[in-house]
Order: C-alpha cells, then sequence, then structure tokens
C-alpha cells in the first residue's frame, strides 16, 4: 500500500490533468509570492519614512540583492530541471546527487558574498553617487544583507527541492513565515518599538535576514520529515560531484546571468536616472517594489510550470508539455492585465504609500503609466524563458534576457538621457526592449519544439 501511494505521488506530474496539476502546484507559491511582495513593499513604506534617501540608498542596493537571488535562484532553476527530470527518468541515484549538491552550492555562493559584505560596500555606493548620506545608509544597509545572506541562500536551495518533487505547498509556508516575521520586525527595528534602539535602515536589514533564516531552518525540517523522493547525506554534501554540479550549471548559469542582468540593468539606470535628480532613482525604486505584486505570482506559477515540463520532457510526454505552456501563457496574461489597470488607474494611490513629495509624484506617475504599457507582451517573454529553461535550452534564455536589457533597454534609456534630455520619455525603453524580447523568444522556442523527437 505505501508503494503504491509513492507510486501515485511520484507520478502525478505525469498523470493528472494538467490544468488541476498546474494550479494544485502554483496555488501554494503564488500566495507566498504575494506576501514576499507585500514584505517586499513593506520594508520600502518603512524606510521611506526615515527619509528620501534613505528610499534612494535601499534601491541603490537593490542590484546586489537581486544578485544575490540571482544566484541562489539561477542555481535553483538548473537543481529543479535535473531533479525532476530524474525523478521522470526513475534515476533515483541522480535526484539524490542533485539535491545534495545544491547544498553544497548554496554553501559556495553565500561565501562569495560574505567577502563582497566585507570588502565592497562601500566601494558599490561611490560608483553611484557623492551624496554622503545615502553612502551611509546604503553601507550600512548592504552590509548586514550581504554578511548575513547564508539565510537566502539556503531556503532557495531547499525550497527547490520541495518544489521540484510536487510538494510546493510546504513552500508556501517557508516563504510565507519569512515575510511575516519581516513584516511584523519592520517597524519594531527600524523605528525602535518596545523599548528597543532605533536603528533606521539597519533596523530593515536585519528584519529581512532574519525571517530569511527562520525561512530556511523551517524548509530544511520539511525536507527531512516531509520529501521522500529525495535523501540528504553530509557525506555527499561536503564531497561535491563536479559531474553533476556541472549538469546543474549547465542550465543554471544561463539562468544565473539572465537574471543578474536585471543587477547589471538596474545598476546602470539608477546612474542615468540619479544624473536628473536622486527622486528619479527613488521612483525607480518604488516601481520594482510595487511591479513585485504584479511580478511575483506570475513567477510563483512558473516555479510550478519548471517541474511539470520537466518531468513530461523526461517522460516524453510532448502534449503535456504543450498544453502546460499555453496555461501557463493564459495565466500570465491576466495576472499582467490586472497590473496594467491598477497602474494606469490608481498611480497617484500607489506612491502615496511611499511618502512621495511632489517631485516624486511628478516624475512617478507617467513612469508607472508608461511601464506598464510593457505588461501586455511580458507574459509571452516569461512563459518562453521558463519553457526553456525547463527543457533545459538555458542559454536562449539567457540570450534573450542579454538582448532585451542590455541591447535595447539601457542603451536606448542612455541615448534618451544623453542626446534628448527628457526624463519621462526614458521610461519607454521598457516597452520597446519587451517587443524585441518577444520577437527573440519566438526564434527559440520554435527552433526547440521542431528539435524535440516525440
Amino acid at each position: 500500500q505505501k508503494m503504491s501511494q509513492e507510486a501515485i505521488q511520484e507520478n502525478k506530474m505525469g498523470t493528472m490533468p494538467v490544468n488541476r496539476l498546474l494550479i494544485t502546484m502554483s496555488i501554494p507559491m503564488i500566495i507566498s509570492m504575494l506576501v514576499q511582495a507585500f514584505y517586499n513593499v513593506v520594508d520600502s513604506i518603512f524606510v521611506a519614512q526615515i527619509s528620501e534617501n534613505a528610499l534612494t540608498a535601499v534601491s541603490m542596493a537593490f542590484p546586489i540583492q537581486n544578485l544575490m537571488i540571482a544566484v541562489a535562484t539561477g542555481t535553483g532553476v538548473g537543481v529543479n530541471a535535473l531533479l525532476s527530470k530524474s525523478l521522470g527518468e526513475k534515476n533515483q541515484d541522480m535526484a539524490d546527487k542533485t539535491a545534495n549538491n545544491s547544498v553544497f552550492l548554496a554553501v559556495m555562493s553565500y561565501l562569495a558574498f560574505l567577502i563582497f559584505g566585507f570588502v565592497g560596500t562601500e566601494t558599490f555606493f561611490r560608483l553611484q553617487t557623492d551624496i554622503p548620506e545615502i553612502i551611509q545608509y546604503g553601507k550600512d544597509y548592504l552590509f548586514i544583507v550581504a554578511v548575513l545572506s547564508f539565510g537566502i541562500f539556503g531556503q532557495i536551495a531547499f525550497d527547490r527541492m520541495l518544489q521540484a518533487t510536487g510538494r510546493t505547498f510546504y513552500t508556501m509556508f517557508t516563504q510565507g513565515i519569512g515575510a511575516v516575521i519581516n513584516i511584523i520586525l519592520d517597524p519594531i527595528l527600524i523605528f525602535g518599538m518596545f523599548g528597543l534602539p532605533r536603528l533606521e535602515v539597519v533596523g530593515a536589514a536585519l528584519a529581512t535576514v532574519i525571517g530569511q533564516i527562520i525561512a530556511m531552518i523551517v524548509s530544511i525540517v520539511f525536507n527531512v520529515l516531509k520529501n521522500e523522493d529525495i535523501h540528504l547525506n553530509v557525506k555527499e554534501i561536503i564531497h561535491p560531484n563536479v559531474n553533476v554540479i556541472g549538469h546543474i550549471y549547465s542550465v543554471g548559469i544561463p539562468s544565473i546571468i539572465m537574471a543578474s542582468i536585471s543587477s547589471v540593468m538596474t545598476f546602470c539606470m539608477n546612474k542615468i536616472l540619479i544624473a536628473f535628480t536622486p527622486t528619479a532613482t527613488a521612483v525607480f525604486g518604488v516601481y520594482f517594489k510595487l511591479q513585485s505584486f504584479v511580478f511575483m505570482p506570475v513567477f510563483g506559477m512558473n516555479n510550478g510550470l519548471v517541474p511539470i515540463i520537466a518531468y513530461n520532457y523526461g517522460a516524453r510526454k510532448r502534449e503535456r508539455i504543450v498544453k502546460a505552456m499555453k496555461l501557463g501563457l493564459f495565466y500570465a496574461f491576466c495576472m499582467l492585465l490586472i497590473g496594467f489597470a491598477l497602474f494606469q488607474m490608481i498611480p497617484e494611490t500607489l506612491l502615496s504609500f511611499f511618502n512621495a513629495s511632489e517631485e516624486m509624484l511628478a516624475i512617478g506617475v507617467p513612469a508607472l503609466k508608461t511601464i506598464s504599457f510593457s505588461y501586455f507582451l511580458a507574459p509571452i517573454s516569461i512563459i518562453t524563458i521558463t519553457v526553456l529553461q525547463a527543457l533545459g535550452h538555458g542559454i536562449y534564455s539567457m540570450f534573450i534576457s542579454v538582448g532585451r536589457q542590455l541591447v535595447v533597454l539601457i542603451p536606448v534609456a542612455f541615448i534618451i538621457a544623453t542626446f534628448i534630455g527628457e526624463l519621462s520619455l526614458i521610461w519607454w525603453a521598457f516597452p520597446l526592449a519587451e517587443l524585441m524580447s518577444v520577437s527573440l523568444g519566438f526564434i527559440f522556442i520554435r527552433k526547440v519544439f521542431k528539435s524535440l523527437n516525440f
């Protein structure tokens, strides 16, 4: 009876109706992603009460925070694809090796950012601005986020194991609990409630990392107690397998580069915008927080989509791959349509949550309205990239991201800033970049599906 139940659990990604499977796997992650998006916004709302310079500093720290997440989630994409594929092929040995090596890679990634935290934070901010208060706020915030980043790397590594084996329900708790703890601790540590000292941006950073560390611990417990499809072993973790790591990074490195490009783009955009006014950089930071409400649910659905496609790729079930892709596209479009409507109808209300000055409103309202036009094309780009990753063609996903953000977005924004000098026109670089992304994605997805031999 036990073996029968395990077989049902193992094979549900190959047998359950695709729509029901996608919904059941995605809903927990969408909920947890929404909670995560909420705490990202709340974090900035509290920081904005300190000063606009504090908000600008935290916004300028975003490229490094995004880089951490890029390394962790990019590696996770490689782990997810290989682990799900191995389970689809009934290769238990490879599945176990993948899980154990993912923990080793998480530790190595953390050590890299630990070093950066001690030696690179001040230089990073001085490359962007010469305003002393912004540099000091930024240094204080980023040092803690980097030095204590083992929480985010550990949480993402262990969450990906749960996702790859179809146990997405548990990730709702791991990500949700981290976000809730962050939200509770933010005002307490930032403003010094209950007799604690007022820590300002240091408090915001501590609230973030404490939430991440607790979420990591919960995720480890779930994997040890509830995940019967993988077997973690300390001996295997400290003795990495080069072959397995190579397989993980064949998909993971393009994914890391692809996600890291966002950090490069944000850094460059901050440089372009701060030349107009620091408020423009603050607006850009606020936009990124607000758009997380729109994109986080889509990314949550994608986290459910990747193992479904990867498993059915390993099981050679083409129809289920196509069905999952079409459903993912439909749901992504619906989510982003809601985001477009909100950015068009109530931009002033959204910005007012961040203690927006008249200058911030004057810059921010046209920014939100203009950028949101890209949401009509973004679902196609996102789902295309997700499918390419799940099918093991991460390099194509990387080309799409490079083309979108570095070949189109930044050059267009730079040209407008340099030769036209009109801040409100810079935001049109986003829809133009999305158009290029869709075109390139269409070419790659056709090529990949023609090559499938089943």
